[in-house]
């Protein structure tokens, strides 16, 4: 759990430390729109933007009855990121896994991806597909299963 957030709590460190040099000399709008950028990209890196997390073999079991994918993930990627805002609010019909708080999900990204912690991993229909475009999991997610 620590580890997802070391990237966002740095991030609010150095910019605190960005805008101190602009408030200190005078200059308070540029201090407090560095402010905003670093606190926009410490929440964007945090696992905040992501649909709670559940268990591999919970998502996996949920999956089989509502055939939704499975999204195994990890904070602080950039390409889970990227999949995220782009599925936009279809992002919350799928089933999201840390693969940094279960170990279970870890091991079958490992299994998929040659020994590489790959994310993001998606499981459709019971076949693992790695860094899949975001284009073609909107149409996982809208195709009736």
């Amino acid at each position: 759990m620590r580890r997802a957030w070391t990237s966002p709590v740095l991030l609010l460190i150095a910019g605190a430390g960005a805008a101190t040099g602009p408030f200190v000399q005078g200059r308070p709008g540029t201090g407090a729109v560095l402010s905003l950028v670093f606190v926009l990209l410490a929440g964007l890196t945090s696992p905040l933007v992501f649909p709670r997390s559940i268990g591999a073999l919970e998502a996996r079991r949920r999956s089989a009855v509502d055939g939704r994918p499975v999204v195994f993930w990890r904070p602080g990627c950039a390409y889970c990121m990227r999949l995220r805002i782009r599925l936009g609010r279809r992002g919350r019909r799928l089933h999201w896994v840390d693969i940094w708080r279960d170990e279970a999900g870890a091991e079958l990204v490992r299994e998929a991806n040659d020994g590489n912690e790959t994310v993001p991993t998606l499981l459709v229909a019971g076949r693992p597909y790695t860094n899949p475009d975001p284009a073609w999991v909107r149409e996982q997610v809208s195709s009736p299963r």
